[in-house]
């Protein structure tokens, strides 16, 4: 496979960063986050969204294209999409997987090309526990069969309920199996460090196979996995535990949590009898003495049929209440779509961090806007510099074009 070539690369002035020196002292958003070892350029990141374009788990040219896209337009960070710690654990046949030996080498090719564009490669682990085995979102949402590759009879999860009635009924683990899946998100994170991952982030959230751990809305065993609090958070902190004892001491580790499940329809509201921030602040307590760097909040996803909040930044809230009760740093991601909200957030030190998703893939060129939109002259991708650069000398718009001579036109990109 051949490198990336040393004239494609971006690792100097890296988009995202600003020109001038001093604007990175006045906005938040335009510094750089250090942790660790590694530091992300700005504080401006890209979500882990599943892409559902793989076969077997293997990273192709459609993720080459997509991430390296991403990475041209000046991300601090790039969380690539939830990987699979093991077959059976993936969300749809579809999705990328970290459980053999033979991922790595894609991997590596995908973290070379965001490197290159001097941004921070990041993954998600996951195991999607009693969600899996589903088809890709924009095919529909039904079990996929065996002759789709699907695995609708080994489907696992913390009890046999299932998330709905038309998703795959799973069968409750044994503590074998659970033993077992801790050592595959450690033996996971080990591909990932060896593909040169610089942050790795564990998914318990959504209502996949840790997050319905922890939740009593969809935990109901009666042996040392369910039942009280501390007994529910136990696999969560014997992955956390696991993949910490594997992760280099120098690279970060994240967790994405969902704060709430909702089975309390306020957001901020107790919810003994499943899932709440108190309870979550009380995790990430647990998750800080084991190592953990930052806790990615986000919400929902455990139970069917409750009522998301429909505000922009609505799980902000979040963030702020575990960095200020948990002593630990947090990102806020969920419907952040302009540059100043994002600003605002680190302003007011509700989060260290801002991740967006959906907004990415509405516009790649998300960091670009937010920093027009903060005042921000900020460096872009050195291959596309001299346009810009030109469209400042010229004025470039629609009607001054028009305007120019023939020969001036000549020299506008």
């Amino acid at each position: 496979m051949a490198e990336v070539p040393s004239l494609a690369f971006n690792v100097q002035k890296p988009a995202g960063t600003p020109v001038n020196p001093e604007d990175a002292k006045r906005v938040k958003l335009f510094q750089p986050f250090n942790q660790k070892g590694v530091t992300m350029h700005n504080r401006l990141g890209v979500s882990p969204m599943c892409m559902y374009s793989s076969v077997n788990g293997y990273i192709n040219d459609f993720h080459i294209a997509h991430y390296g896209s991403l990475a041209l337009k000046g991300p601090g960070l790039i969380i690539v999409e939830a990987a699979s710690v093991v077959p059976d654990g993936r969300l749809t046949p579809q999705d990328i997987g970290l459980w053999d030996d033979s991922h790595i080498p894609g991997l590596k090719r995908l973290v070379d090309t965001i490197k290159a564009q001097g941004v921070t490669p990041a993954i998600q682990i996951v195991h999607a526990g009693r969600k899996a085995g589903m088809s890709p979102p924009f095919k529909g949402d039904y079990i996929e069969t065996e002759a789709d590759n699907g695995w609708p009879d080994r489907v696992y999860g913390p009890s046999d309920n299932a998330f709905a009635d038309h998703y795959p009924k799973p069968h409750a683990m044994t503590v074998q199996q659970i033993k077992e899946t801790v050592q595959a998100f450690a033996d996971a994170a080990v591909r990932a460090d060896k593909a040169g991952i610089e942050v790795l982030e564990i998914h318990g959230a959504h209502g996949y196979l840790i997050s319905t751990f922890y939740s009593a809305s969809s935990n109901k065993r009666t042996d040392e996995y369910g039942g009280s609090f501390e007994n529910r958070i136990r696999f969560p902190l014997e992955v956390v535990k696991a993949v910490r004892a594997v992760w280099p001491e120098n690279k970060p580790l994240w967790v994405r949590i969902s704060c709430s499940d909702y089975s309390n329809s306020e957001p901020m509201g107790e919810s003994p009898e499943g899932w709440d921030i108190y309870q979550s602040i009380r995790l990430a307590k647990e998750f800080k003495k084991l190592g953990v760097d930052v806790v990615d909040c986000s919400s929902g996803g455990i139970i069917r049929g409750v009522k998301y909040p429909a505000a922009p930044m609505y799980q902000v809230q979040f963030a702020e209440a575990i960095k200020r009760e948990a002593d630990i740093a947090t990102a806020a991601v969920g419907l952040i779509i302009d540059g100043e909200d994002a600003e605002e957030i680190l302003q007011q030190n509700k989060a260290d961090y801002i991740l967006a998703g959906r907004e990415f893939l509405r516009n790649s060129a998300f960091v670009l806007v937010a920093a027009q939109a903060l005042n921000v002259d900020i460096n872009w991708p050195q291959q596309y510099s001299w346009a810009v650069k030109k469209a400042r000398r010229h004025n470039v718009t629609k009607k001054n074009i028009i305007q120019v001579s023939d020969e001036e036109f000549k020299s506008i990109p």
